[in-house]
């Protein structure tokens, strides 16, 4: 069942929101070669501490998992495209990273992804980056009330196709508010003008997820949770959570 907001719980969500941008920026700030992954993760536990938030990752289980979320945050890095678990790896110049984190406060959620690169990176990697981030700027112009969900879809699923990137398959967005995962789903691709209808008072998290080597295909690695790109290739992940609003979207999850 789709739960629209009020203006009200947007404040409250835009609170959880900011508390993810500061994780976000944190988290980067603090990647440098030879740093443990884990190490990220007790950063984002100091700034969920500080700020009274808690993460709705931690001890998460979704139907499909063989055991609880482990960790406060997903660190994806390289190859990983989404629900990279912080373990002792540690981090080398050049490695893509994908941070994806939750916080709740008050009893409401914000969810937002980034990546980005340990040291400069290369042309290419830059390139996925600059393209996956693009993405999830046309897929948030899409939504307004009036246009439908498959617009959201087909603006990622466009801006991927056009740069001869792949998507990974069976994964996107989704609604979010005094829980971390809420219908509806919102898919990385469709067509533009079918779907359901979008209205003032949903509020989503929208997260492409794009493939450097063009394939759809992916793996789910031995801990039951990291997806990884099924040719080897590195991948990207953005993601904000937004409201949808009479005036246009709202991202929650900026800084």
């Amino acid at each position: 069942m789709v739960t629209y907001r009020t203006p009200r719980e947007w404040e409250l969500m835009r609170e959880a929101g900011r508390v993810v941008a500061r994780i976000l920026a944190g988290t980067r700030e603090a990647a440098e070669p030879g740093l443990p992954l884990a190490e990220l993760d007790a950063v984002a536990g100091r700034i969920l501490k500080e700020n009274g938030a808690t993460s709705p990752f931690l001890h998460y289980k979704p139907s499909w998992a063989p055991v609880p979320y482990p960790a406060r945050i997903c660190v994806s890095v390289n190859d990983v495209v989404v629900h990279g678990i912080p373990d002792g790896r540690v981090l080398e110049d050049g490695d893509l990273v994908s941070v994806d984190c939750g916080a709740t406060l008050d009893g409401y959620c914000g969810d937002a992804a980034v990546s980005f690169f340990v040291g400069d990176g290369d042309e290419a990697g830059r390139r996925l980056l600059d393209v996956t981030e693009t993405a999830l700027r046309r897929a948030i112009a899409a939504a307004v009330p009036g246009n439908r969900m498959g617009d959201i879809a087909n603006a990622v699923e466009r801006t991927a196709r056009k740069a001869g990137f792949g998507i990974t398959r069976g994964c996107g967005g989704h609604g979010i508010g005094t829980e971390m995962h809420e219908d509806p789903a919102v898919p990385n691709v469709g067509k533009a003008g079918k779907g359901m209808p979008l209205r003032e008072g949903l509020t989503i998290a929208i997260e492409p997820m794009f493939h450097e080597g063009g394939s759809d295909d992916s793996r789910l690695l031995a801990d039951g949770w990291s997806i990884a790109t099924a040719d080897g290739g590195r991948a990207a992940h953005f993601e904000h959570t937004i409201a949808i609003t009479p005036d246009g979207p709202l991202v929650l999850t900026a800084p």
